[in-house]
């Protein structure tokens, strides 16, 4: 017990307490294992960077081989002794395709070109503002119609409506009229509903 109170007593800990007897010795901090850090301009983040700009100078080298091969491809590169062959062919070309041309009349030409403006005039497509007036145009034209076909119906209505009230109002005066005692006058019913009967056959 007094070895074990000793060994805690020398700072060894609770492991060495228990009588386990190894203990991690301490070091200092010489060597790390990761690469150096950023204060020292060697962290991961400076190497990222390296590497990002290799592949931008490769890519760039790339690009430059082949826009120079493109350019190498479409440009006239005759060999010495037989460029004035050539040259010669190419003019023969030329001068072909014009005569065709100077062969037309100036009359033809003229047609040629009216019917090009005119198919040019009809075929033009119209801009996004004057399709817009366009269909702004044609709804407003929709609803001043719905509105008139409405006021229409409206006065019909109303229409009918006071004629119904006329009607009423007489069937009602004739049927409500009495005779001298107070009785309701039976004579002006029955004629009523023989105008009646007759309106409807």
């Amino acid at each position: 017990m007094a070895a074990a109170a000793a060994a805690w007593c020398d700072g060894a800990g609770p492991a060495a307490a228990r009588g386990n007897g190894r203990k991690r010795r301490w070091r200092p901090v010489l060597l790390r294992s990761v690469v150096g850090s950023i204060q020292e301009g060697r962290g991961f983040a400076f190497r990222r960077k390296q590497k990002i700009e290799r592949q931008y100078r490769k890519l760039l080298k790339k690009r430059r081989q082949v826009h120079s091969q493109q350019d190498d491809q479409f440009t006239d590169s005759y060999p010495e002794h037989l460029k004035y062959l050539y040259l010669a062919e190419e003019e023969k070309l030329k001068k072909r395709h014009r005569t065709p041309d100077d062969s037309v009349s100036s009359e033809e030409k003229f047609n040629k070109a009216a019917e090009s403006v005119v198919t040019q005039e009809k075929f033009k497509s119209k801009t996004s503002n004057q399709k817009a007036k366009e269909e702004y145009e044609k709804i407003k034209a929709e609803h001043a119609r719905k509105k008139e076909e409405a006021e229409k119906r409206k006065q019909q209505r109303e229409e009918a409506q006071r004629l119904y009230k006329k009607k009423k109002m007489e069937a009602y005066k004739i049927l409500s009229k009495k005779t001298k005692k107070g009785q309701p006058n039976l004579n002006l019913q029955v004629e009523f509903l023989l105008q009646k009967i007759q309106q409807n056959t």
